[in-house]
C-alpha cells in the first residue's frame, strides 16, 4: 500500500505509534496490526515475487527465526494490477480475443475445443501476458466462433505449498457446454441468438420506482406442475413463451391487476443442478400421493434425490454471466441464451418487467475444489479471508470480497451484461450487506449511464434492491462501509424491511415458531402458547403496531407518529430489537414484504401461529389482511408467488432443495400443498411434533372455493393500490405531509390501524381522489372507530371493494355526522373521497 516511498505488507510485530492511514482506510479490520515496509530497492521485484511463494519471517538478534506467516496479497494486487478493460470474449469485427486477469499466474494456455464432446482433444495455444495489468490474451480468427475453451493456468497455491496447473472455465463465460464443463465463444449480438422482434421490444411503462410491484417466482416452480405445459418444457425458460399455460394466464391477470415486475430466483449458471434432463431422477409421484398428510415417508423418499432431481433455488453461483442450463431445452451451448431472452420478451408482452436475483456475495466453491473457478485462477484474491487465511463462509458458502477491485469489476461487468444483452429490468442482491456500499453506488451509477440510444435500455429505469442484513465478518463496517439497511439510506437502492414483516407475522426467523403478531391473533385471539398474560400481549401488540404504521409510511427515518406510549416519535426513535426501526430516506428504498422464498410461506406461518379454534376460512382472512399491509404500504411491495393462492410448502421452512413436491404450485387453485407430508427432516424435524397434528387435520386444508376467494381479494388489493398514486407517493416530503395515523397512543383500540392519506400538497397528486382512509382490523370482531377529524367528510367504500366478492367488506360503513367508521372483523377496508381533508 502506498506510503511515502515504499510498500507495506501486513504481518505480526509491534504496533506502530500511528498506523499507516492507507492501511486502516482500505482495510479497517487490519488497522491494529503492524505495517511492515519493503525496502524501496526491492519494489521492482514485487510483481515477480507475487507469482511464487511469499512469507514473512521474524528473527531475534541472534538470527534465530521466532515467527513466520504467509501473506494475504489482494491489496498489493489491486495497487499493481487493477484493470478496467474488457475480459472474457470480445470481438473486433469477426475476430475474437479472449482475455483473462491472472496477475499471479506463471503461464496461461488457451485450450480450444472444436465442440463440447468430452473426448474432443484440445488445441492448446500460449497466451500473451500484459505485465502492466496481469491480463493474458489470445486473438483468434472467425472460425473460432461457436467453439469451446478452457484455460490452463499455472499458479502457485499457498494452501498446497506448490505450483499447479489448473484447468478452469472462464469466469466471464457467456455460454457453456452442459454442466459447465467448457466455456463457449459466442457473440451476444448474433441474430441467431435473439428472438424475432427483440431489438424493437418495448418495455411496459414505468413512471417511478414506487409504482413497482414485485412478484418473486422460481423458474422451475412456474411450470413444473402445469398440466397445460408439455412435459418436455416444464421447468424451462420456454414455458414462459406459452400464452395459454395456466401460469401465463395467471401472470397476465396479475399484470392487469397491478403487478409490474417478476423477480426470478437465480437464473445464472448454478453449480448444484444437473443440467441434462436425462440424467435427472424423476420423483416417485404415485408413491408420494398415496402417503398420509402427516407422514415422514415423503421426505424420506425424497432425501436421496435432493441433488439429483433437478430442483434447487440456485443460490450456488458457478458462472455469473451465463444463463443456467437446466432451464434450457438444450443445456449444451447457446440455446439457453435465446430461450432466456424469449422468456424476458414474453413477460414484457404481457406487461411485466424482469428482475434477476443475483448472488455475487459468494461462490459455490473455493480453493482447489472441482467447481472453484475464481480461486484457481488467482488464489487468495477473490474471496474474503480471515486472520488465519481461511475463506470466510458466514453466508454459508465461500464469501467473495467485493472490496477488492477486480471482484467489484466482475460484479458490475456481469450486471451490465444482463442489463444490456438480456434487457433485465432489475437486480435483487442476495445478502447485499456483504457487499460494500461503494460497490452498490458504483453499480447504480453504471446502470444510470445506460441509454436507449447507445445501449438499447434505459438504465435509470432498472431497479436495484437487496438484503441489507448486517452480520458476519463485515458486520458494523469491519471491512469498510457495507451495504446494510441503514447505510443504503439516500442511495435510492432498496432494502428488504424485516420490521413490518416480523410485526405482521409474529416473531422473526429465529424466534418461536408459534409467536403471534398483528395479523395472526396476538392479544386479540391468542393461541395460548408462551407469550405472556393479556397485559404483556397487549403491550407487545402496540409496540408491533408502531412498527407496522412506520412501514405503511415507507419506514422513513424521520417520519413522525404518535407512538404506543403517547409520545411523538420519529422512525429512528422507534425500536426494533434495540435498533432504529425506521431507516430509509425515500420510499423507493423500502421493500415491504411479509413472505419470500426463505422461511415458511405466509400461509404456513399462519397455520402454525393461529389459535386452534380459528377455521381455515379465518386463517385465509389473516392471510389477506397481512398481504393488504404490504399492498397498501408506501414503498415497493414484494410478494412471494402463490401467496395469493394460500400457497403452502407443507410447513417446510427451508425448501431450497426440497424438490418439486414440497415446492409445487397449482396456478388453477384446485389443490393445496398443505398436508403433503412432514417437511424434510434437516431444518424441520425438531418441529415435527407441532406440525404433525396440523398437517393431519383435513379441516385446515383450503379448498378451491377458499383459494379462489383469496385470489380475488388479492387482486382487488392490487387494483386499489393502482387506482390512486396516494398509495405510491414518491418522496419522503410527500409522505410526511400527506400520511397521518389515527387510533394511536396508550388508549388506542388494540388490533386496529387507521391510516389517512390526504392529497393536501400545493399541487394535487391525484386529480380524482383527494383523500384515502384505510382501516386494518386484525381482531376477530367488528370494530367501530370515530374521530372528529373525519366529521363532515365525503367518503365512501372504495368502488373495487364495493363491487368485490368479499361480502364481509360490504358491511363496512362511514357516517360523516360523527366521523365514524365500522370495520368488519379481520378485514382491510378502504374509503375514498374526492377532496383532501
Amino acid at each position: 500500500h502506498p506510503d511515502g516511498g515504499g510498500r507495506s505488507f501486513c504481518g505480526e510485530g509491534q504496533a506502530p505509534s500511528a498506523p499507516l492511514p492507507t492501511l486502516s482506510a482500505q482495510f479497517p479490520h487490519l488497522a491494529g496490526l503492524a505495517p511492515l515496509r519493503l525496502d524501496p530497492a526491492d519494489l521492482a521485484n514485487v510483481p515477480e515475487l507475487l507469482r511464487g511463494r511469499l512469507a514473512v519471517a521474524a528473527y531475534d538478534q541472534g538470527g534465530r527465526q521466532i515467527a513466520a506467516t504467509g501473506l494475504q496479497i489482494p491489496g498489493v494486487l489491486d495497487d499493481l494490477f487493477a484493470y478496467d478493460g474488457p475480459l472474457g470474449v470480445t470481438f473486433d469485427g469477426d475476430t475474437p480475443t479472449l482475455r483473462l486477469w491472472a496477475p499471479t499466474a506463471r503461464a496461461v494456455r488457451l485450450l480450444r475445443f472444436a465442440d463440447s464432446a468430452p473426448d474432443t482433444p484440445p488445441q492448446p495455444a500460449p497466451m500473451r501476458r500484459d505485465d502492466a495489468t496481469g491480463v493474458w490474451s489470445a486473438t483468434g480468427d472467425p472460425s473460432w466462433l461457436g467453439q469451446y475453451y478452457r484455460y490452463a493456468v499455472e499458479v502457485y497455491v499457498p494452501a498446497l505449498g506448490a505450483a499447479v496447473t489448473n484447468q478452469v472455465t472462464d469466469p466471464y463465460a457467456l455460454s457453456l457446454s452442459a454442466n459447465s464443463a467448457r466455456s463457449q465463444i459466442v457473440r451476444l449480438d448474433d441474430p441467431a441468438l435473439t428472438p424475432a422482434g427483440w431489438d424493437n421490444m418495448a418495455k411496459p411503462s414505468l413512471a417511478a420506482p414506487t409504482d413497482i410491484v414485485l412478484y418473486e417466482l422460481h423458474i422451475r416452480d412456474f411450470s413444473s406442475c402445469d398440466q397445460r405445459v408439455p412435459p418436455e418444457l416444464r421447468g424451462t425458460y420456454a414455458a414462459f413463451t406459452l400464452p395459454d399455460s395456466s401460469g401465463a394466464r395467471h401472470l397476465r391477470e396479475l399484470a392487469v391487476s397491478g403487478v409490474t415486475h417478476v423477480h426470478l430466483l437465480p437464473a445464472f449458471d448454478i453449480a448444484t443442478i444437473e443440467e441434462q434432463r436425462a440424467q435427472q431422477t424423476p420423483l416417485p409421484l404415485d408413491q408420494l400421493r398415496a402417503l398420509p398428510p402427516d407422514s415422514s415417508e415423503q421426505q424420506a423418499l425424497l432425501q436421496p434425490l435432493r441433488d439429483r432431481d433437478g430442483f434447487n433455488w440456485g443460490y450456488d453461483p458457478y458462472h455469473y454471466t451465463a444463463p443456467e442450463g437446466s432451464y434450457s431445452t438444450d443445456p449444451d451451448g447457446p440455446q439457453r441464451i435465446l430461450e432466456f431472452r424469449a422468456m424476458v420478451q414474453s413477460l414484457s408482452t404481457i406487461g411485466l418487467r424482469t428482475v434477476m436475483d443475483v448472488v455475487y456475495n459468494h461462490t459455490a466453491a473455493s480453493g482447489q475444489a472441482e467447481r472453484s473457478v475464481l480461486d484457481r485462477i488467482v488464489p487468495g484474491y477473490y474471496h474474503r479471508l480471515d486472520a488465519d487465511g481461511k475463506v470466510c463462509n458466514s453466508t454459508c458458502c465461500a464469501n467473495t470480497a467485493s472490496e477488492h477491485a477486480m471482484m467489484e469489476k466482475l460484479l458490475i461487468d456481469s450486471a451490465l451484461t444482463w442489463a444490456r444483452a438480456y434487457k433485465v429490468d432489475g437486480f435483487r442482491f442476495d445478502l447485499m450487506g456483504h457487499h460494500m456500499k461503494r460497490n452498490m453506488r458504483r453499480l447504480r451509477a453504471a446502470l444510470d449511464a445506460l441509454t436507449l440510444e447507445r445501449d438499447g435500455v434505459d438504465g435509470r429505469a432498472i431497479y436495484v434492491y437487496g438484503e441489507g442484513w448486517d452480520f458476519g465478518e463485515v458486520a458494523q463496517g469491519a471491512r469498510g462501509e457495507n451495504a446494510t439497511q441503514a447505510s443504503m439510506a439516500g442511495t435510492g437502492i432498496g432494502t428488504f424491511s424485516d420490521r413490518l414483516r416480523d410485526a405482521v407475522r409474529g416473531g422473526g426467523p429465529v424466534d418461536g415458531l408459534q409467536d403471534q403478531g398483528f395479523a395472526t391473533g396476538l392479544f386479540s385471539d391468542p393461541n395460548g402458547i408462551g407469550q405472556g398474560d393479556a397485559d404483556a400481549q397487549r403491550a407487545r401488540l402496540l409496540d408491533l403496531t408502531d412498527q407496522i404504521k412506520l412501514g405503511l409510511a415507507g419506514n422513513l427515518r424521520a417520519y413522525r407518529l404518535t407512538s404506543a406510549t403517547g409520545e411523538q416519535r420519529t422512525g429512528e426513535q422507534i425500536s426494533y430489537h434495540g435498533a432504529p426501526a425506521g431507516y430509509t430516506l425515500a420510499p423507493q428504498e423500502h421493500v415491504v414484504y411479509v413472505s419470500a422464498h426463505d422461511n415458511e410461506t405466509l400461509f404456513d406461518a399462519i397455520q402454525l401461529k393461529a389459535p386452534a379454534s380459528a377455521s381455515v376460512a379465518e386463517r385465509a382472512r389473516m392471510q389477506i389482511l397481512a398481504l393488504s399491509l404490504v399492498a397498501l404500504a408506501q414503498g415497493v411491495p414484494f410478494f412471494h408467488a402463490g401467496d395469493e393462492l394460500l400457497r403452502s410448502k407443507s410447513l417446510d421452512r427451508n425448501s431450497y432443495s426440497s424438490s418439486d413436491w414440497f415446492n409445487q404450485l397449482d396456478w388453477t387453485g384446485q389443490t393445496s400443498a398443505f398436508g403433503i407430508g412432514l417437511p424434510p427432516a434437516g431444518d424441520n424435524q425438531a418441529s415435527w411434533p407441532i406440525m404433525r397434528p396440523l398437517l393431519a387435520n383435513p379441516a385446515l386444508r383450503p379448498g378451491p372455493d377458499l383459494i379462489a376467494a383469496s385470489y380475488a381479494s388479492f387482486r382487488d388489493l392490487l387494483a386499489i393500490r393502482r387506482s390512486t398514486p396516494l398509495f405510491r407517493l414518491r418522496t419522503a416530503a410527500d409522505i410526511q405531509r400527506s400520511v397521518t395515523f389515527f387510533n394511536g397512543g396508550k388508549d388506542q383500540i388494540p388490533g386496529l390501524i387507521v391510516i389517512s392519506i390526504s392529497d393536501n400538497g400545493l399541487t394535487r397528486i391525484d386529480p380524482q381522489v383527494g383523500h384515502v382512509v384505510a382501516l386494518f382490523n386484525a381482531t376477530p370482531e367488528p370494530i367501530t372507530f370515530s374521530d372528529p377529524a373525519f366529521a363532515g367528510a365525503s367518503l365512501s367504500l372504495h368502488p373495487v371493494q364495493r363491487a368485490g366478492p368479499d361480502a364481509r367488506l360490504h358491511a363496512a360503513t362511514f357516517d360523516p355526522a360523527g366521523g365514524e367508521f365500522s370495520a368488519p372483523a379481520r378485514s382491510t377496508v378502504v374509503f375514498v373521497g374526492g377532496e383532501p381533508i
